[in-house]
């Protein structure tokens, strides 16, 4: 059995014009909620045994930020540059050629690649990941390169404005 856990970068930074799509950093929302949704993935218990990441500023972090919450070695964290815009075929081909010793696989990227190509895979129509959303997929196989699209089972997708927990009325009756 493999493991895809598909991670959207966290909210972005827009406000340096002069930065380039890639240099973009996380904004405070993106720095709070990738720790979050990292702390959430080590309660349910899905530790990686492998991370791969975008080169994207952004998307590092990211990685950074959820790996010190899973206990993964930050300096382990894998780049590839079929991450940035490559695409869902390039992010299924980089899935069919992970090494067999890893079961379980957190891939950082960005959408509208990470959204297709996680409805691909499992089957599911998924809609857009919203940022630092998490689709979980499980695979029946024993080797990554048996993976095929449309052949997994969506595990969980989860997100942080899931778990926003409403304000309480400002309004006091009689007043």
């Amino acid at each position: 059995m493999k493991e895809l856990l598909l991670i959207r970068h966290a909210k972005s930074a827009w406000d340096d014009a002069s930065l380039s799509d890639r240099d973009r950093p996380l904004n405070e929302r993106g720095k709070r909620d990738a720790p979050f949704m990292g702390s959430l993935l080590r309660f349910r218990g899905v530790e990686p045994d492998y991370m791969v990441s975008s080169p994207a500023r952004r998307a590092r972090k990211t990685a950074r930020l959820i790996a010190s919450e899973v206990g993964y070695d930050k300096d382990a964290i894998v780049i590839a540059d079929e991450l940035y815009l490559g695409g869902r075929r390039a992010i299924v081909r980089l899935v069919q050629a992970l090494d067999d010793k890893n079961g379980r696989v957190y891939m950082i990227g960005h959408n509208p690649d990470l959204s297709e190509a996680a409805s691909c895979l499992s089957g599911e129509s998924l809609g857009e990941m919203p940022t630092c959303g998490i689709v979980a997929i499980e695979f029946p196989v024993d080797r990554w390169s048996h993976v095929m699209e449309g052949a997994g089972r969506l595990k969980f997708f989860d997100y942080p404005k899931k778990h926003l927990t409403p304000s309480p009325a400002t309004d006091v009756p009689g007043t």
